[in-house]
């Protein structure tokens, strides 16, 4: 059990690293107009975005574990 809870916290922490990850390049993005940071921001926000509805889905089967 503690090491099915370390995985999906480590799923939680890569969310959050994810978010900061793309933080520079959305500022280049929307401060500067740099277009290769848009890519970047987007290909990070798909992965956010996976990376999401994994997390999403191991919430569901832990709720739906005590019924």
């Amino acid at each position: 059990r503690t090491k099915l809870y370390l995985i999906k916290m480590e799923n939680y922490t890569k969310l959050k690293e994810l978010v900061a990850s793309i933080e520079a390049d959305a500022e280049k993005l929307f401060n500067n107009g740099n277009s290769a940071a848009g890519t970047h921001v987007r290909q990070g926000l798909q992965e956010i975005k996976t990376l999401a509805q994994d997390i999403r889905n191991e919430v569901t089967n832990k709720k739906n574990e005590g019924k």
